[in-house]
C-alpha cells in the first residue's frame, strides 16, 4: 500500500517544517523539503515500515509441533488438557511403554482423546485405543472404540486384559462415575502389573485409592479452559523423578 504523505498524515515536526518551506518558496515553483525535514521524513517513514510484532505467529510457531485437535463439546464434560500437560503425559506414557519388556505394548486411553492425539503426533507407530463417547472420534478408525460408562464393562471382548497402560479421565466427579470407570479399568488391564494412569479431581483422592489402590503426582494437570475444580493425576506406580514423583503427605 502507498504511504499517503499529506500533512494530516505527518508528525507534527514534519508538517511545521513543510509550512515554513512553503511559505518561504516561490509560489511558481513545486513545493520542497528542507534538509532536516527530509531526514525526520525518512527516519518516519522507517519506523512506519518496520513491521508490528506478530504475536499469534509467534504462538503458532510455538505450538506447530502441536496435534488438531478436534474442538471441545462442553455438553459432554469435554475439556482438553494445555499443551504442556498433554505433552507431559504422553511423554510419561511413552516412558513406561519403552520400559515394558514386550515392544508392543498397548495403551488404553478411557476418555481423554487430547492424549490419544498427543502420543499418535510423538510417535505414530505406538499401538493406542482410545474409548470415548463422542462418535466425531471414529476418525480414528479402528483406534476408536464407542464406550459410555454407565456400561463399564459393554466392550469388544478382544479388548479384556488386553492393555499394559490404562490411563483414564472420568467424565464426572461423582462417585458413580468413578466406580464405573475403575469397572472399565479392570476390565481392560492385562494385569496387576499394568500401570493405571488417573485424572481426576482432587476431591476424588480418598476413592482412588480405595477403588484402584492410586496414588496423588505432584504434578498438576490443567486444562486450556481454566477450570475451577483443582485436578490430579493418580498413578499405581511410582514415578520417582518424573510428574513430580508421588506427593506423599508427612
Amino acid at each position: 500500500m502507498e504511504q499517503n504523505l499529506s500533512a494530516q498524515t505527518l508528525p507534527n515536526s514534519l508538517s511545521n517544517h513543510q509550512d515554513d518551506d512553503e511559505a518561504a518558496a516561490d509560489d511558481n515553483d513545486p513545493p520542497s523539503l528542507s534538509l532536516q525535514a527530509l531526514e525526520a521524513l525518512k527516519e518516519f517513514l522507517a519506523e512506519q515500515s518496520q513491521p508490528l510484532p506478530d504475536t499469534a505467529a509467534e504462538s503458532r510457531a510455538a505450538d506447530s509441533a502441536a496435534p488438531a485437535l478436534i474442538s471441545e463439546d462442553w455438553r459432554l464434560s469435554q475439556f482438553w488438557y494445555d499443551p504442556h500437560t498433554a505433552e507431559t503425559l504422553a511423554q510419561e506414557v511413552l516412558t513406561l511403554c519403552n520400559s515394558l519388556p514386550d515392544s508392543a505394548a498397548r495403551v488404553a486411553c478411557v476418555a481423554c482423546p487430547s492424549l490419544y492425539a498427543y502420543l499418535k503426533n510423538n510417535d505414530s507407530e505406538v499401538p493406542v485405543q482410545l474409548l470415548e463417547y463422542d462418535k466425531r472420534f471414529e476418525q480414528y478408525g479402528s483406534d476408536f472404540t464407542f464406550y459410555d460408562y454407565n456400561r463399564p464393562e459393554d466392550l469388544p471382548l478382544e479388548l479384556k486384559h488386553a492393555f499394559d497402560i490404562v490411563v483414564a479421565d472420568p467424565p464426572y466427579l461423582s462417585r458413580e462415575c468413578l466406580e464405573k470407570v475403575a469397572q472399565t479399568v479392570s476390565f481392560l488391564a492385562r494385569s496387576e502389573k499394568s500401570y493405571l494412569l488417573l485424572l481426576t479431581g482432587a476431591v476424588q483422592k480418598e476413592r482412588a485409592a480405595e477403588l484402584m489402590g492410586l496414588h496423588p503426582c505432584g504434578f498438576r494437570p490443567q486444562h486450556s479452559s481454566k477450570l475451577g475444580n483443582e485436578f490430579r493425576l493418580f498413578t499405581n506406580y511410582d514415578p520417582a523423578m518424573r510428574l513430580e514423583g508421588w506427593d506423599v503427605e508427612k
